[in-house]
């Protein structure tokens, strides 16, 4: 694929928004700010909505079916439209960022990549930043701020511990993998097969990434989304890693849980355990109606982003 001119020059991303609803799709008027940032040879794309004005930014994360632009049409653009400043970024092998040339990505270097946006995005001005994690990024959110400590608030999809066996059983492809996936990709990494790459659809519970069968072809058809493969490397750092703290002992800022009702992926009492752990920060939920993990459905969708709105206005000082 031609990345060139980032998202003008994929027609994938234009396939998928169809299936939500209209006024959650981007129009030439309404589309982002496309940025590229520069990070240990990658080349980082960022969609924005720079408004030196907003009270507050978002950086939205998207997880390993989706991409930044997904997240843009449910929560960049209409975060937007009600006065916050938002960057959605595409980390390597997702999206259109073009990965340094020879690199082996994994998880460690997503958290990495994360931190360091955080930190870049400080450095501009003084505005809090809020970090939001659908999927694989909300846990991803927490472990970011983990290293970039001044991170406001943090909002995820769900909050899935890789540590614990039952998350691995009923989000894997099947419960056999689940068992034994982490073992198995621990192994293969040490060896010469740590580059092989491997479809996300095999290896995860991809067919429950969207509700709706006919959006989840279109999302298969995506290579830079849900039709994408990774590296033997970076499924054993996703499996493996090891936050640099603990929960019990993550004072960072309040976490909020926006969960989708009919999420076939990752049901709340996924991410209840892990969440019962944040002792030393507020945490609440927030159910959204009829939504599936990716959300295309109402009233769930606008649920998300009156609820992720409010978050960050509390975190405002």
């Amino acid at each position: 694929m031609d990345d060139t001119n980032g998202y003008a020059g994929q027609a994938a991303w234009r396939r998928i928004q169809e299936f939500l609803p209209v006024g959650f799709r981007l129009t030439p008027e309404t589309e982002p700010a496309e940025e590229w940032w520069d990070y240990d040879g990658h080349r980082i794309h960022l969609d924005t909505y720079r408004d030196p004005a907003a009270p507050a930014k978002v950086i939205l994360l998207h997880g390993v079916g989706t991409n930044g632009r997904q997240m843009t049409t449910i929560l960049g653009r209409p975060l937007a439209a009600r006065g916050l400043e938002t960057i959605a970024v595409d980390m390597p092998t997702y999206g259109v960022t073009r990965v340094a040339p020879g690199a082996l990505v994994t998880y460690d270097d997503w958290v990495r990549i994360g931190a360091a946006l955080v930190e870049a995005e400080q450095a501009r001005d003084d505005r809090p930043v809020v970090l939001y994690g659908l999927s694989a990024g909300g846990m991803e959110a927490v472990h970011i701020a983990a290293l970039a400590p001044r991170v406001a608030g943090i909002v995820g999809m769900c909050f899935l511990d890789q540590q614990s066996t039952r998350v691995r059983a009923e989000t894997a492809f099947d419960p056999v993998s689940g068992a034994t996936g982490g073992v198995v990709m621990w192994v293969l990494a040490r060896t010469p097969a740590r580059r092989a790459r491997v479809p996300m659809r095999l290896v995860s519970k991809m067919r429950a990434l969207v509700n709706d069968k006919d959006a989840l072809r279109a999302w298969y058809a995506d290579p830079t989304s849900a039709g994408n493969r990774v590296s033997v490397a970076f499924l054993a750092s996703y499996l493996g890693y090891r936050p640099a703290v603990e929960p019990e002992r993550f004072d960072v800022c309040p976490v909020l849980h926006t969960q989708p009702a009919a999420d076939r992926w990752t049901p709340a009492r996924l991410s209840e355990p892990f969440l019962r752990r944040l002792r030393q920060v507020p945490v609440s939920t927030v159910e959204l109606e009829n939504a599936g993990h990716y959300p295309l459905e109402q009233p769930g969708l606008d649920q998300l982003v009156d609820a992720v709105d409010g978050f960050v206005r509390r975190q405002l000082p």
